[in-house]
């Protein structure tokens, strides 16, 4: 694995070290990706000497900020804060379509995303997003139409289920670009092939945790591959509802 893509450390104290983890690398090692020998646990704890304690996790093709813990005393203490929802994360994420500007879906979710959704039991989800911009890119998708929309949204996830961003948003009709389990192929190539990046566009952007001295806010500038739509002006949509709310 080279210098590009191993987590940068963002924030070191004594209880938590919070890196800016790229896309591809594994947070620990995983029965779903046996092979992979490289994690950002097993780096972070070769480079500081010291074992670490994950606090949460983000999908492998995920990057963004992301929370490990030094020694037990530290984790008990803020798993505690996550179990208690004294956690904020906000995600960047590049969808196809154009949702609706603003927005929550508050949807149940099956707890295990790789298996069957009926007979497990559905956790509480809520997601909640703004669209910071729009795109009607020259290329066809499909056979109707000669162009193809997208809109770049910050995504809050309320609640912390597992794809949950992924799976809230393919329950919109508009799923992640480059998400190879919930999306849609023909977009993941041709969304490839315009901007020159094969990725799942999804980026943990920021991440703030406890309440008041101890509070710690940490943010995690997207990196050089998100430039071309955060740089676009995007495409004006047509007159439509500004807002949206969707539940089960």
């Amino acid at each position: 694995m080279s210098d590009a893509d191993t987590p940068t450390v963002l924030h070191l104290d004594r209880e938590l070290v919070v890196v800016d983890k790229p896309p591809g690398l594994l947070v620990h090692p995983s029965a779903l990706d046996a092979h992979a020998r490289v994690t950002a646990l097993g780096l972070l704890q070769a480079a500081l000497g010291e074992p670490l304690r994950p606090l949460h996790r983000l999908d492998k093709a995920t990057s963004g900020v992301l929370l490990f813990a030094r020694g037990a005393d530290a984790a008990h203490h803020w798993r505690g804060e996550f179990e208690a929802g004294r956690v904020r994360k906000r995600y960047l994420a590049l969808v196809r379509g154009w949702p609706a500007d603003f927005g929550e879906i508050d949807r149940p979710l099956a707890r295990d995303p790789e298996r069957p959704s009926t007979g497990q039991p559905h956790l509480a989800a809520v997601t909640r997003w703004r669209v910071r911009a729009r795109f009607d890119w020259p290329f066809p998708t499909g056979p109707h139409h000669p162009t193809s929309r997208y809109a770049l949204v910050e995504v809050e996830p309320v609640t912390g289920r597992r794809h949950q961003i992924r799976r809230h948003f393919k329950q919109l009709a508009h799923p992640l670009v480059g998400d190879t389990t919930h999306g849609k192929g023909e977009h993941n190539r041709a969304v490839a092939a315009w901007l020159g990046t094969r990725r799942l566009w999804l980026h943990a952007m920021h991440v703030a945790i406890g309440e008041g001295p101890e509070r710690v806010a940490i943010d995690a500038p997207p990196g050089p591959d998100w430039a071309p739509l955060l740089d676009a002006t995007g495409a004006q949509p047509p007159e439509r509802p500004a807002s949206s709310r969707v539940t089960s």
